[in-house]
This record gives structure tokens, C-alpha cells and sequence, in this order.
């Protein structure tokens, strides 16, 4: 055999070796190739989106949490102003319960004085009726002594 008859067998048949490829595998390799250039591809777009919509995320997430704070001071502030005007109405309410008693205490005292002041002049006027009674030497009937009591209760 010739080295220039194998090198031209050799070449003819790396033609059809290259003419084979290109007909039943090239096309395959390449449309694969097409395929996971296309996943890669939609798997960064989706990893881009993901990342966006983290970043979406952590902002509303941080709006929803100063949102939070502003309500929570709200609601503090709303709790200590009712909390106060709670106190405020239970000193008020006990400050009228206090005059009421008081009152009511002033009115029992003055109610006693007079009842005092009124068995007083009855002790009074029986003491000078006894004192008259005893003076005259003689006693005063039962109903003339009333008459004489109740006059002289309304003297005093």
C-alpha cells in the first residue's frame, strides 16, 4: 500500500466521518446545547426576578414594620390618655363621694344637735318646773305641767 492511497482513504473517510456527524449528531448535540443554553438562561431571568421580588419583599416587610411601630405608639399613647382620663374620673367620682358624706355627716350632726338641744330644754324646763314645784310646796298637775313644758320648749 501507498502512503498517498491510505492518506486519501484516511481523508475520504474522515469526509464522511465529518458528513455523518453533521447530518445525524450535530443536529441533536446542538438543538441539547440550544436547550440548556435556554434553561440557564430562564434560570438566571427567574433568579433575577427572585432576587427582585426579595427585595419588593424586605421593603413592604419594612413598611409593614414602621406601619407597625407608628400603630403600636398610637395605641400607647391612645392607652396612657385613657388611662388618665379613667384616673382623673375616679378622682372626680370620689371627690363627690367624699362631699356627699360629708354632707350627709353634716346633716346627722346638725339632726343630733337639734335633738340635743331639744332634750335639753325639756331636762331645763322639768328642772325648773321641780324647782318651782318645789318652791310652791305643791305639784302641778299632769296636764298643766305638760302645757307649761311645751310652752316654755318653745320659749327657749
Amino acid at each position: 500500500m501507498n502512503i498517498n492511497a491510505t492518506l486519501l482513504a484516511q481523508t475520504i473517510m474522515f469526509a464522511l466521518f465529518v458528513w455523518f456527524c453533521m447530518k445525524f449528531i450535530w443536529k441533536p448535540i446542538m438543538g441539547a446545547l440550544d436547550q440548556r443554553k435556554k434553561q440557564i438562561a430562564d434560570g438566571l431571568a427567574d433568579a433575577e426576578r427572585a432576587k427582585h421580588d426579595l427585595e419588593l419583599a424586605a421593603k413592604r416587610s419594612a413598611d409593614m414594620l414602621r406601619e407597625a411601630k407608628e400603630k403600636v405608639g398610637e395605641i400607647v399613647a391612645s392607652g396612657e390618655k385613657r388611662a388618665s382620663e379613667i384616673i382623673e374620673a375616679a378622682k372626680e367620682q370620689a371627690k363627690a363621694e367624699g362631699d356627699r358624706i360629708i354632707s350627709g355627716a353634716k346633716a346627722e350632726i346638725d339632726q343630733e344637735v337639734f335633738r340635743a338641744r331639744e332634750q335639753l330644754r325639756t331636762e331645763v324646763s322639768a328642772i325648773a318646773l321641780a324647782g318651782a314645784s318645789k318652791i310652791l310646796g305643791r305639784e302641778i298637775d299632769a296636764k298643766a305641767h305638760n302645757d307649761l313644758l311645751d310652752k316654755l320648749v318653745s320659749e327657749i
